[in-house]
């Protein structure tokens, strides 16, 4: 057997470690708005994508939150903004975020269902850049991810694919939300090689069964944000089989305990990380605080990020307590 030179194994050691150390990923920050959405995304590739963005007024506190997590993911403007919904927790921070940040492009599921326009702050934002309606089934361009529409305006994707075994006994309900905002949710699904995310915005029972039943057309995930801030989903998310969840709660709404235990049931589901300990649910239904980013209402507004990796691996941090855990390819 030949000996391969001590010198030339260090050298491919150092090749291997460069190589792992320079991998480009996925970073996802779930910023904390007490009970709305703002979570960015920033590709490999350096563009930037801001999904929602928190309340408006508290003196511009979610801007300001926004603006934390931009600044330690090294990001200065705001390629795409997508607003999921014209509800204030998703989109009254439009107007604070603009006085911070450049947005080039607004995407939208058209106007709002219960009022027939756009809100006034949103109007004149989109006014001063790009802006496009998208629908279920679209494309957002962003290198070096694959990001779908799944659904938009009350609509759902089409097509093909695999019976979700999690339906059976699911029934659509009525409810007054169904004709709301919440069911115009546009909602969509990131994949960045083998990760996929799954972000469903507000969507209510019923859209979340036209999405997954008889049929799953989401598919497999890994990463699940949880719906209606961590409030109560059917069983058939289980059909998506996400290997972890971030529920993005206040203190005070969302985490409900009927949609903890749901998602917790989740057979697939290997950790549960929340943005807020939630007051409703005391510690029988919260995770322990290693996994929550913010312990009480007098929080400092800390979020979760999330890293991931082509093949499929990702960590997630909790930059309170700077505790990470990293969940291997499969």
């Amino acid at each position: 057997m030949r000996r391969v030179p001590t010198t030339w194994l260090l050298v491919l050691l150092a090749a291997c470690s460069g190589a792992l150390q320079g991998a480009k990923t996925l970073d996802l920050y779930f910023i904390d708005t007490e009970g709305g959405q703002a979570t960015l995304v920033v590709a490999p590739s350096g563009q930037v994508l801001l999904i929602d963005t928190g309340y408006t007024g508290f003196g511009g506190r979610d801007t300001l939150r926004i603006a934390a997590a931009a600044k330690d993911a090294g990001v200065k403007k705001i390629d795409t903004l997508l607003i999921t919904h014209f509800h204030d927790d998703h989109v009254g921070g439009v107007a604070n975020l603009l006085d911070r940040f450049p947005v080039a492009t607004f995407l939208d599921h058209g106007p709002s269902i219960e009022t027939h326009e756009y809100p006034a702050p949103y109007a004149a934002a989109i006014a001063k850049g790009q802006h496009r309606v998208v629908a279920a089934g679209d494309k957002i361009p962003i290198k070096d991810l694959d990001v779908t529409v799944v659904a938009a305006a009350g609509k759902v994707i089409g097509g093909k694919a695999e019976p979700n075994p999690n339906c059976s006994g699911i029934s659509e309900r009525q409810s007054d939300d169904e004709a709301g905002e919440n069911s115009q949710s546009l909602a969509v699904v990131i994949q960045f090689g083998k990760f996929r995310f799954a972000d469903l915005g507000d969507l209510t029972w019923n859209k979340e069964l036209a999405l997954l039943c008889p049929e799953n057309k989401i598919g497999k995930i890994d990463l699940y944000l949880t719906t209606h801030h961590g409030g109560e989903s059917p069983k058939a998310i289980w059909g998506m089989a996400p290997r972890v969840a971030i529920m993005n709660n206040g203190p005070s709404k969302g985490g409900d305990p009927a949609g903890w235990k749901n998602v917790m049931a989740s057979p697939s589901l290997e950790g549960l990380w929340q943005l807020h300990f939630a007051l409703a649910g005391g510690k029988e239904t919260n995770v322990p605080d290693t996994f929550i980013a913010n312990v009480d209402a007098n929080d400092q507004g800390r979020h979760l990020k999330v890293s991931a990796l082509a093949d499929g691996s990702f960590t997630v941090t909790n930059p309170r307590n700077k505790f990470s855990k990293t969940y291997a390819a499969k």
